[in-house]
């Protein structure tokens, strides 16, 4: 796909509802399940009315998150949510914590809704059992495909059946309210509680709502991803968000209700929402498989948002310098595809690493999302303070609520689960942050090494060019630095007829300020031509350029690609370049007449 038709992918609010939401309302599935497996083994028959009040505190909580988050988007229509927001108005570290929170829990939400799909499928077929963690990773890699297929195709191919679902669970919640309401549905008594209970009931509510909240986690999925939807991308990202907010909100109380009406207990056979299923429908309806079909297919796509946000994260810090260039460059279907790809590695080694086991991975899940909701709040309370604008005060006094709840949230996540898992996460997101800090040094320290500060004249050896070779040489050029000269004084070594300086650019000044400063050089024999690609393809554009070149020599005559490479001491920071020189040696050995020179510039 050309650049020009990147406006054409973005999502309209139909479909960006469904690929943004999709996280937050899969929840439901598994949500319930994991605040009743907290409360039943100490309140019995009594957990399904506490899962009613807790699910109503984290509802609320919702809704304090989305009218932050509608601030956060009209603030900043760019995207980048929480990154951005810390970076702005906290500081550098604090953006890097929300991104590295982020991009943990964006990895731990495709693993937990793929892992969450599996299960819902051994629940319907239990003779599947060993195969959960296959299962699992098959739901990544159809995910994985059908993201590189590009935005518009992904958003058709996951929208719909989450639309089947949202239509399912509407069909299920009215069911069981018909049901109940015409007293088709046996009340069981519930059992008194236990003194001892009533002891560690603070303890054992914060524990169940810690554990609600993975519901939470695709929140902010809106917020990073605004420049993906359409004009006017900022009112559609809002839309999309108070949607996402009512769906989500009268699915999980009218779902817990239900639960309570219907006193479902956790088991280890088959999971809660599959249960309140089995008790509406009838375990061997055709209703039930329909709907364990839909409980399937978005505990699956959950994991789409994150497809959906965390290339685009990945690419906005990659374009600060904190991570691989890489990142930046949009593939061929103009999705970020290399955000794409490392989604797919990391997400799968987490499904064979805990065997596909939901239960062991949520309690690493919601305690590095909820870092990131609270640094995007207290940095929006700094924004509105330093603004000033219209408003402020009543748009910086919700998001000190939202700062202080999100606070409070993320302690009681970290101390209740830290010993279950949730210590990995406090322990990564430090580890991550270095990480970005140290890849931001290397490119400074290759910025500097490689940036001329002297006269380039004096650099370059032009005094005994004469243009004796029967050879041609391309220099390819992207910047006038060290290592374009080293490659030069080689090329002029060679005293070849003609030098042509070849770049590949989309269209852009760069290329214009490029051959005003080679000019300025005044190499004898020496021009400067261009090709511009609107597909990204550079080393194609290139590669089709020699060939026409070749097809112009005569007999006897070679023609010399000069390419500059960066070498890297440390080979570690090898990944951080792209090695297009690599790649061009390889397309053009055997290409007949062709010399490739490959010149190194070491850099330490």
């Amino acid at each position: 796909m050309e650049n020009q038709r990147l406006e054409g992918e973005k999502y309209k609010v139909v479909w960006g509802l469904p690929i943004y939401s999709s996280d937050t309302i899969s929840s439901i599935a598994y949500a319930g399940e994991e605040i009743l497996l907290v409360l039943f083994p100490v309140l019995g028959l009594m957990a399904t009315s506490t899962l009613v009040k807790v699910m109503c505190a984290i509802i609320g909580l919702l809704a304090i998150l989305v009218i932050c988050y509608r601030q956060t988007i009209d603030a900043y229509p760019g995207g980048g949510g929480a990154y951005i927001v810390g970076v702005d108005n906290l500081g550098t570290i604090s953006g890097l914590v929300a991104a590295s929170s982020l991009s943990v829990g964006y990895i731990l939400t495709v693993a937990v809704s793929s892992c969450s799909g599996a299960a819902a499928v051994i629940s319907a077929f239990p003779v599947l059992a060993p195969f959960k963690a296959w299962i699992a990773f098959a739901v990544v890699c159809l995910l994985t495909w059908g993201n590189l297929r590009g935005m518009r195709e992904s958003a058709v191919m996951f929208g719909l059946p989450t639309y089947f679902f949202i239509i399912s669970i509407l069909v299920l919640i009215v069911t069981g309210f018909v049901k109940a309401a015409t007293g088709n549905v046996p009340i069981s008594e519930s059992t008194e509680l236990a003194q001892t209970a009533g002891d560690v009931s603070v303890f054992l509510i914060l524990r169940a709502f810690a554990s609600g909240c993975t519901a939470l986690t695709g929140v902010e999925a809106v917020s990073n991803g605004v420049p993906s939807f359409q004009e006017p991308s900022t009112k559609n990202a809002k839309l999309v968000l108070t949607l996402m907010a009512c769906v989500v909100g009268f699915t999980f109380i009218s779902t817990a209700v239900l639960t309570n009406i219907y006193q479902i207990t956790p088991s280890d056979s088959s999971t809660a929402i599959a249960s309140l299923a089995a008790a509406i429908f009838g375990g061997s309806s055709i209703w039930f498989y329909i709907f364990q079909i839909a409980t399937v297919i978005i505990l699956s796509l959950a994991a789409n948002t994150a497809y959906a946000g965390m290339p685009l994260l990945l690419a906005m810090v990659a374009k600060d310098g904190y991570l691989p260039r890489q990142f930046t460059q949009r593939g061929a279907r103009l999705n970020f595809s290399n955000g794409v790809i490392l989604i797919f590695f990391l997400a799968s080694f987490l499904i064979f690493a805990f065997n596909a086991d939901t239960h062991a991975l949520l309690p690493l899940y919601a305690t590095g999302v909820f870092v990131s909701f609270t640094i995007s709040q207290a940095g929006m309370f700094m924004h509105w303070y330093r603004k000033k604008t219209a408003g402020w005060k009543k748009k910086a006094a919700v998001n000190a609520v939202g700062t202080l709840i999100c606070a409070v949230v993320c302690i009681v996540i970290a101390v209740t689960r830290f010993l279950e898992g949730a210590w990995v996460v406090v322990i990564l997101i430090p580890l991550l942050v270095v990480m970005k800090l140290a890849i931001r040094k290397h490119y400074d320290n290759v910025y500097e090494q490689l940036k001329v500060t002297e006269n380039l004249d004096e650099k370059i050896h032009k005094h005994d060019f004469q243009g004796t070779s029967a050879a041609k040489v391309i220099l390819p050029v992207q910047n006038m630095n060290k290592s374009f000269i080293k490659a030069l004084n080689y090329s002029l070594s060679l005293n070849p007829k003609e030098i042509e300086f070849y770049n590949v650019s989309e269209g852009d000044e760069h290329e214009k300020i490029l051959e005003e400063g080679l000019e300025k050089l005044h190499i004898p024999n020496a021009h400067f031509s261009s090709d511009v690609t609107y597909f990204r393809n550079f080393n194609d554009v290139l590669l089709k350029h020699i060939d026409e070149e070749l097809d112009k020599l005569e007999k006897g005559e070679m023609l010399t690609v000069v390419i500059p490479q960066l070498v890297c001491k440390k080979k570690i920071y090898s990944v951080l370049h792209n090695q297009t020189s690599i790649q061009l040696k390889i397309a053009l050995a055997d290409k007949r007449n062709v010399t490739v020179a490959s010149i190194p510039y070491i850099i330490s």
